[in-house]
């Protein structure tokens, strides 16, 4: 029996999640470790997609690794989020799981976008300007 691999990526600011999702007993790794060794409120966003996925489909008998580099710890737990959701979407194709994380949470399929606004020339931040003295 052939083991069929799904790689999704995942996006947050400079935060970048890459998920590989297989069959398996229901292992979520998120850099090497298990992701209920995380603090409360990331274990919780962490389990959303999950909790979701175990409504829809009555079982989770995924493995899913997570790789994050990049950006500050709550981006990189947004990333990894948003990988997962990607990722068992992805290798599901189940409409109806991708509806009931389109009901719960958009951003659990669709990247936020913003980024850092560049700086500007001849200034120190990107919206602050020069102080003038006339005196």
């Amino acid at each position: 029996m052939i083991k069929r691999k799904f790689v999704v990526s995942g996006k947050r600011k400079r935060a970048i999640a890459k998920a590989t999702i297989e069959e398996g007993e229901g292992r979520v790794l998120i850099n090497h470790t298990p992701y209920q060794n995380l603090d409360f409120l990331n274990k919780l966003s962490i389990e959303e997609p999950i909790e979701i996925t175990k409504n829809v489909l009555d079982n989770f008998k995924f493995d899913i690794d997570v790789n994050v580099r990049g950006g500050g710890s709550q981006s990189q737990i947004e990333a990894s989020r948003l990988a997962i959701a990607r990722a068992l979407v992805g290798y599901t194709k189940n409409e109806s799981l991708k509806k009931a994380f389109s009901r719960y949470d958009k951003s659990l399929l669709v990247a936020d976008t913003r980024r850092k606004e560049a700086y500007k020339p001849g200034d120190s931040k990107a919206r602050r300007k020069r102080q003038k003295s006339f005196r």
